[in-house]
């Protein structure tokens, strides 16, 4: 088991036979061709040469899968994570520099130690806590960064580098008059024949064919002479050898520049793999560890790092094709690696003849196939705070530093969770007047009106009492006891799932002001773990071991004894069974 611990792919290798090696071939060659187009994409997005969207495609996958726990994740190069690389290093770096390419290795190699850290320290469950809408709202708002960085391409307008999303389209129309027809002609036939591939042929490698048609298309421009010579420009020849080594630099001055947005990049990664793999999980029935792919996508992009890998993630894409595609075990994301190695070693010559325009055009529909239209319009009609989340997220990634606005998005998915939390659910109960199998229940007075009784309030407190609810809870037996003069209250501690020392110490108070007033503060039904912590902590010896009760019933019937016999003997409401004796 310890073992297994350190090397996690041992646990399927045992799952490997005949059939899954078959499957898991298939399923990798399919996903070798589809990250073809996207790796060379991908790196253009982050500033990159095209090749190193193809070298991440082939190393982080194969860590990431032995080191990982999903069966199904591939990870790689992504479009959102490749946004964040050049936004980061082009303050310091002019894009596809030398420097540049040595700063975004950094870069690299730093987000996977902190990635690695997190996995090392257990911390996986923090993800947990940032809302799935701050991804759908940052993915949305980097789409729209995305296809706005790629006009210039398809347009032929010169902007600036380094130009922000609002003074981008002001330059583009104020150049209208270097506008070229015949790049929009080829990025928009790019993005229509790889739009229609895909529908038509659904499994079809639709980017690949897109840039195929646009690439004819570029030469016949050029063979009859239509555009001006050198107007339509190239992607030019990817070098066809295997990742070369390479060494991120650790100077400190370096790592003191870049740390801050490599955790950035770090948490956005964590976010994209874990929610993926997660996803992808529900279908395949598989449990996920959070820690696990922590450490996979640490290992990952600090080996990537070392070899002309940039930061890479779990793509939604890629991992949903290759489940599609029948992969039964993590062989698949290595098959697809060797594959695309294999790939590149016959046809990387060919990428001379892909106009820039083209991959322009195979980007705007990748920015589009980003934006989630079915959740985004889902989030706006049914919740207002999640709302608030993802128009936050969506506007600060258009017009903030890109970290900046997931530090946001996470903190106000926070701040809400918080508020939610700090608000416990309070419901009054009493006992129904309807028997049912001789058994008269208890019933949520919000499900059905019923009389109380005039000196025990019976109330259930759902969620946890710690620092930030025990407000909300002493102000509701604040107003139970000052205007309704109640005195005695019975709390159903079913829902209760923790009590930390305020709020240990809250209770305490309440109970102590509730004596005084001859009455007290009673808990029932409190789970063995709630328990255990308030005998461990003193609570139940400082409120009182007759305070605590198993069930219901005797609860009300030791409490009944202690009540004002003299407003008993006048009541007419008759609440529990005690009363009418």
């Amino acid at each position: 088991m310890k073992v297994e611990s350190l090397f996690p792919f041992l646990r399927w290798f045992k799952l490997v036979n005949k059939q899954t090696i078959k499957d898991d071939l298939m399923a990798g060659l399919t996903g070798a061709v589809i990250v073809l187009p996207q790796g060379v994409a991908f790196a253009t997005i982050a500033g990159l040469p095209p090749e190193y969207g193809l070298y991440t495609a082939m190393i982080t996958p194969i860590i990431a899968a032995l080191f990982g726990s999903s069966f199904h994740l591939i990870s790689g190069p992504t479009t959102a994570i490749s946004i964040v690389v050049f936004s980061s290093v082009s303050r310091y770096a002019e894009a596809g520099s030398p420097e540049f390419i040595n700063l975004a290795l950094t870069l690299t190699f730093l987000a996977g130690v902190y990635q690695l850290a997190f996995g090392l320290a257990r911390l996986g469950s923090l993800v947990n806590f940032v809302s799935h809408t701050v991804v759908i709202g940052f993915t949305a708002g980097a789409a729209i960064l995305i296809a706005t960085s790629q006009m210039k391409h398809i347009t032929g307008i010169s902007i600036a580098k380094g130009e922000s999303f609002f003074h981008t389209w002001i330059a583009l129309f104020q150049g209208m008059s270097d506008f070229n027809i015949f790049l929009l002609i080829i990025g928009l036939v790019t993005l229509v024949v790889s739009f229609f591939s895909k529908k038509v042929f659904p499994k079809s490698p639709n980017l690949l064919i897109g840039m195929v048609v646009g690439s004819i298309l570029a030469v016949v421009f050029n063979k009859f002479q239509v555009a001006e010579p050198g107007a339509i420009k190239l992607v030019g020849e990817i070098p066809a050898h295997l990742p070369p080594l390479s060494s991120p630099d650790f100077s400190p001055e370096t790592i003191k520049m870049l740390a801050p947005e490599a955790f950035a990049v770090a948490l956005l990664g964590l976010i994209e793999a874990v929610s993926i793999s997660r996803a992808v999980a529900t279908k395949s029935d598989q449990r996920i560890d959070s820690n696990q792919e922590f450490i996979g996508q640490g290992l990952s992009n600090i080996c990537g790092s070392f070899v002309s890998s940039y930061a890479g993630s779990g793509s939604f894409t890629r991992s949903g094709i290759n489940y599609e595609a029948g992969a039964k075990t993590p062989l698949s994301a290595i098959f697809a690696a060797i594959a695309l190695m294999c790939i590149i070693l016959l046809i990387a010559p060919l990428t001379a003849y892909l106009p820039i325009a083209a991959m322009g055009g195979v980007i705007l529909l990748v920015a589009y196939n980003l934006i989630d239209f079915h959740h985004i319009k889902k989030v706006l009609t049914f919740s207002k705070s999640e709302s608030a989340v993802l128009l936050t997220t969506f506007f600060a990634t258009l017009f903030l530093e890109l970290e900046f606005a997931i530090y946001m998005g996470v903190l106000l998915s926070l701040i809400l969770f918080l508020a939610k939390t700090s608000s416990p659910e309070i419901h009054s109960i009493s006992v129904d007047n309807v028997e049912q199998g001789g058994i008269r229940k208890f019933v949520d007075m919000e499900q059905k009106p019923l009389p109380e009784c005039p000196q025990l309030k019976v109330l259930r407190i759902d969620r946890s009492i710690y620092f930030g609810s025990i407000n909300r809870i002493q102000n509701r037996i604040a107003e139970v006891s000052d205007k309704e003069g109640i005195y005695n209250i019975l709390l159903i501690a079913t829902g209760i799932n923790l009590i930390d020392l305020a709020g240990a110490e809250a209770l305490i108070a309440e109970n102590n002001r509730l004596k005084k007033m001859g009455g007290g503060l009673y808990f029932v039904n409190m789970k063995a773990a709630v328990y255990e912590f308030a005998v461990k902590s003193g609570f139940i010896r400082n409120i009182g071991p007759d305070h605590f009760f198993d069930s219901k019933s005797v609860a009300v019937v030791e409490i009944y004894r202690k009540l004002d016999g003299s407003k008993c003997s006048v009541c007419n409401k008759k609440i529990f069974k005690e009363c009418r004796r």
